[in-house]
């Protein structure tokens, strides 16, 4: 099975890998800029030499994975048989690349979305064919889950494909219902925002709300570096739809989140967010 990941970034490279890691399928790896694609197989490449390295695989294997990944534009995905969105966390981009991919890929080739919080069935609005939602976790190569989501006009049996494929992988897939922020997001991300609320108030301080969820609730990280994981602009971004969507007062973004993403302090891709990444 040939795979499209339409954006090359930290969590595009992550899920790009995980599909080249598996016997059987082939990935175009595209960006809007062929050089963002290259520097994204260039991410994997990297975590292939750490792999021989640690000699979790061969040179020959890695050699081999890093040969079924092709970059590239959008228009290279014209053989694909599944399309696997992870762009900007906007409605308008993801509708704007799917029609665009409209006119380049085959009839049958699936659409997927990566999409953290959007609605899988606006993201499909227009479109020739049904849309799903194949939402991936970071690290992307590593983490276990798929959310599959069904919109409104995704048929079952897309469903079970896409949990299928998810399965060959090697994720665990989960059905979930179309609603703002799905599970995972619903539940995970306003914690985080809460954090953010406490630190801003002077409760306690960044390291000990971190040591306090760790110790006290037994999360194997705090919500604070979670938070500089995940970006704090995805945070802020899954916020603001869950807060648009529900209009529920418990999902406003925190003020302190909003200046963060503002000062461009975005967590560990930036070097900066709640903690200093920049000599680690």
């Amino acid at each position: 099975m040939k795979v499209g990941i339409i954006g090359a970034g930290t969590m595009g490279s992550g899920i790009a890998q995980a599909f080249a890691m598996t016997d059987g399928y082939e990935v175009c790896l595209c960006d809007i800029k062929e050089e963002y694609a290259e520097g994204g197989k260039a991410k994997i490449l990297k975590n292939m030499n750490f792999l021989v390295g640690k000699e979790k695989i061969t040179q020959e294997k890695a050699d081999e994975i890093m040969s079924k990944i092709t970059t590239g534009l959008n228009n290279i995905c014209g053989e694909c048989d599944l399309i696997v969105e992870v762009a900007l966390e906007k409605l308008e981009i993801k509708q704007n690349i799917f029609k665009e991919l409209m006119g380049i890929v085959k009839k049958d080739c699936m659409f997927a979305s990566n999409t953290s919080s959007l609605s899988i069935t606006k993201i499909g609005e227009g479109l020739d064919r049904p849309m799903i939602g194949m939402h991936f976790f970071n690290p992307a190569d590593r983490m276990k889950l798929v959310e599959v989501i069904k919109g409104e006009n995704t048929p079952q049996e897309m469903v079970d494909k896409i949990k299928a494929i998810a399965t060959e992988i090697g994720k665990t897939p989960v059905e979930v219902k179309e609603a703002p922020g799905f599970v995972v997001n619903r539940i995970l991300i306003p914690m985080v925002n809460e954090a953010i609320g406490v630190l801003d108030a002077g409760t306690a301080s960044a390291e000990d709300i971190d040591i306090a969820m760790q110790l006290g609730a037994s999360h194997p990280m705090g919500p604070l570096h979670l938070g500089d994981l995940i970006g704090l602009d995805i945070c802020l971004a899954i916020m603001e739809v869950l807060y648009n969507e529900t209009k529920d007062e418990k999902y406003a973004p925190q003020p302190l989140l909003k200046k963060m993403v503002a000062d461009g302090k975005l967590g560990k891709k930036t070097g900066e967010g709640f903690f200093d990444y920049s000599k680690k």
